[in-house]
This record gives C-alpha cells, sequence and structure tokens, in this order.
C-alpha cells in the first residue's frame, strides 16, 4: 500500500465514523507518524511497516473518536501551537475571532492583561507573545488545566494563577488597575448534545456553565467590573444561545457601556465585548 492509499483508506474510515475534517485528520495522522508535516508529506520515501504499523493504530483510535489533538499532543490556535491532552479543553477556531478583537485594541506599551479561566492558555499565550511589554495573568481553578498551561507558558512572561474566578476577592490586588480581562468560561447549558470528541475527552469542568450556561459568565462580568480601570476593556466567549443573556448580564452590573455582540469566524454569536466606565 502506497502512503496515498493509506490516507485515502484512512479518510473513508474517518467518513463513515462520522467525522468532518476527514482527510484533514487523515493528512495530519499521517504527518505525525512520520515526524513531520502535512505540507510535507510529498516530499517523503515510500513508508515502511514501522510507519504503517503507527498509522493503522492513529486512524483507529480516531475512529473511535478521540480528538485529533490528544492523538499529536497539541492544538493550533492563532499563531501558537499548544500542548493539549486528556484534562484541558482544547482551544477551539471560535475563540480567534475574539483573540483578533483584542490585538485590535489600543491598549498603550505596557498594559495589565488577566486570562481568566485560561485553560491551556491559548490567550495569555497569544496575548503576551503579541505584546512583549504587557503583564499577562492567566487564572485557573484546574490543576490538570494548568501542567498544560505551564508548558505553554514555559517561555513567556505569563504569570499563571491556581485560583477560581468565582470566588468573591479573587485577584484583590489588581483591583481597578487591569487594562484587558478576556475569558472563555465553561459556558454550554447543562444537557446539550455535543459531539463525541467534546462529550467524552474535553473535561466537563470547562465545558458546562449551569442550567443556562451563565453560572461562571455572572460573576466573571462582576469580576471584571472589580479589576478593571476606568476605560479598560472586558471581552467574554459564550454559548451561542446566550448572547443576548450575556450581554445584559454585562449591563446589568451598571459598570460597563459600550456593550457589543460580537461574532465569530462563521458568523455566530460568540463573545461579548464592554468598556468599563468610572462608576465604583
Amino acid at each position: 500500500m502506497s502512503l496515498r492509499d493509506a490516507i485515502d483508506s484512512a479518510a473513508a474510515l474517518f467518513v463513515d465514523a462520522g467525522i468532518d475534517s476527514a482527510r484533514y485528520d487523515a493528512e495530519e495522522l499521517a504527518a505525525h507518524a512520520a515526524g513531520t508535516q502535512r505540507g510535507r508529506l510529498a516530499l517523503l520515501n515510500p513508508p515502511d511497516d514501522e510507519f504503517f504499523g503507527r498509522y493503522r493504530e492513529l486512524v483507529a483510535a480516531r475512529s473511535s473518536r478521540i480528538p485529533l489533538q490528544h492523538l499529536i499532543g497539541t492544538a493550533a490556535f492563532g499563531p501558537e501551537t499548544l500542548h493539549v491532552g486528556p484534562g484541558v479543553f482544547i482551544p477551539r477556531p471560535e475563540t480567534e475571532a475574539m483573540l483578533e478583537w483584542a490585538l485590535a485594541q489600543p491598549l498603550g506599551p505596557c498594559p495589565v492583561i488577566v486570562d481568566a479561566c485560561t485553560g491551556s492558555g491559548a490567550l495569555a499565550v497569544a496575548l503576551s507573545r503579541a505584546r512583549p511589554g504587557a503583564r499577562v495573568l492567566a487564572v485557573d481553578d484546574s490543576e490538570p488545566a494548568l501542567n498544560y498551561a505551564r508548558r505553554n507558558c514555559a517561555d513567556t512572561p505569563v504569570e499563571l494563577r491556581h485560583a477560581d474566578v468565582t470566588t468573591p476577592g479573587v485577584l484583590f490586588e489588581l483591583d481597578g488597575r487591569v487594562d484587558l480581562v478576556v475569558s472563555n468560561p465553561p459556558y454550554i447549558p447543562d444537557g446539550a448534545e455535543l459531539d463525541p470528541e467534546v462529550a467524552q475527552h474535553d473535561p466537563p469542568h470547562a465545558l458546562f456553565g449551569g442550567p443556562d450556561g451563565m453560572s461562571v459568565i455572572t460573576p466573571l462580568a462582576a469580576l471584571a467590573a472589580r479589576l478593571l480601570r476606568p476605560g479598560g476593556l472586558f471581552a467574554v466567549e459564550h454559548d451561542d444561545t446566550t448572547s443576548a443573556a450575556t450581554a445584559e448580564t454585562v449591563r446589568s452590573t451598571d459598570c460597563f457601556d459600550d456593550v457589543v455582540t460580537r461574532t465569530d469566524l462563521a458568523g455566530r454569536p460568540r463573545f461579548v465585548t464592554a468598556v468599563r466606565n468610572d462608576q465604583r
């Protein structure tokens, strides 16, 4: 069997398994098994039996709906490649829209940024690399997630905090001093139907936000109101069914102006942004 035949066969198996990105996943796993990049597969010498053995194992695992990112050990997020695996939420392309918004804001040369519910550290790492003068704090209450965040932040100045962002008084030392708060919190309403990769492999603690999806977003809005300086910016991701509820929650603090609902790259409502006013 040639490499092309093996990839074609894997892609067909993935289609039968209900995997939307069948061809892409088949090629990514082949590149991983060969120790190269997907774009260089055509340049490889004919693979040996050892390669095909590794590839068959990876294809079988992916066919059982184990996430591609768990099998290759990394996930792409914007310009970053992050270590991921069991115990941490896999960053999604949908969140890149919020990253792009954050990078476009005029924060000044040395802003203070808080990434609440950081998970793998995706937003914190991307923001820190793009803004070398920033002080970036990444907060999560999951030790397994923070283990991955430590690896991803190892060559950055990001400060990691093991803390629950819903706890009153958390990060009190930063009250009124923060320029930007971003968050991709748990926000899926309990009981929502999810793909097997999500339901069986992403940690539930990072997914579900209570019956209405708002159990973390509500205290998070209050935290952002307390941390941000006047004129500071807040961005929070939400479920595509809770855009209006998220915007209303942010408005109801009476601490924010310019509350705006924004869409992801696919045009779905995905995050809310707001500007801290001068009321305390």
